[in-house]
């Protein structure tokens, strides 16, 4: 095996030990008459995807599908104890930038998550309140740049995990786009990573952290909840497409795990800049 080989063997052991440890990945049977989730698709100023209407049909599908109330919203007034205390999910299709009017609005997000709240990031989530650093620990790092939409692969490296189980060892994107995500945290645990070999027009910008291969989808606990983000899904189409909606639920069925009512007293921000109490935080500052 060669010197190369080798390393990028070990690279990807330390992606799925490393990053996250060993951890099981048996998924627990959601009751979805019980799940209320509420997808938050608010831009702030800056480049808005027209993806979002797609996945709000698409999500709003899965829950007739599967049995589970969605509401959909892009106002932050929304974002109180009283309101979020309902939804065993919060997803966030396609935010990016500043999307909170208010520090107010901002700690409610974050008394939601330590009550045992839980979230879901799709897409340009991660290019979302990019100077709040507990924002970007919470989705486990934050958009540093993609390559330009063409084809790739992504490399699936849990296949047990109800994102993914529908499909084989890679996942084929058609068209996507292969996102590069900064200040990763470091208890991240990694489920599928984008291949950089696949990508036939690169532009100059990859990071090589991981070799020919970068994070693209992952979960972690985090100040008393639980997060998972996938970086993929940028063409308005995938969200019609039976392989996205799938990894969709999934990420809801995962982040919800075992299935609990928020406990606000264990909540405590009072302030945007709290300090994080029992996580883990990003490497970066």
């Amino acid at each position: 095996m060669k010197k190369q080989n080798i390393l990028t063997v070990c690279l990807l052991c330390l992606l799925f030990l490393g990053l996250g440890g060993l951890v099981s990945t048996h998924a627990q049977k959601i009751k979805w008459n019980k799940v209320k989730i509420l997808v938050y698709t608010k831009n702030g100023k800056g480049y808005v995807h027209d993806n979002i209407a797609n996945s709000k049909v698409a999500i709003l599908a899965l829950g007739k599908q599967h049995g589970f109330a969605v509401d959909t919203t892009s106002d932050p007034s929304k974002f109180t104890d009283e309101n979020l205390k309902q939804y065993d999910c919060l997803v966030f299709s396609n935010t990016n930038n500043d999307v909170f009017d208010t520090d107010a609005q901002r700690v409610a997000l974050m008394r939601y998550i330590q009550a045992g709240g839980n979230f879901v990031g799709l897409h340009s989530a991660s290019g979302t309140e990019r100077k709040w650093r507990w924002f970007k620990d919470l989705l486990g790092g934050t958009f540093f740049w993609h390559e330009p939409g063409q084809s790739f692969s992504v490399k699936i490296l849990d296949p047990k995990n109800p994102s993914l189980a529908h499909l084989g060892k890679e996942w084929p994107r058609q068209t996507d786009e292969f996102y590069f995500i900064k200040e990763l945290g470091v208890n991240l645990n990694v489920l599928a990573v984008n291949d950089h070999s696949t990508i036939q027009k690169p532009a100059g910008k990859a990071l090589d952290t991981f070799g020919n291969v970068f994070p693209s989808v992952w979960w972690h606990e985090y100040d008393g909840g639980r997060s998972f983000y996938s970086s993929l899904g940028h063409q308005k189409e995938d969200y019609e497409k039976e392989d996205l909606r799938k990894h969709i639920l999934g990420a809801i069925e995962w982040a919800i795990g075992p299935q609990k009512p928020r406990n606000y007293s264990k909540a405590y921000a009072t302030s945007p800049q709290d300090p994080v109490r029992n996580s883990i935080p990003a490497l970066s500052k």
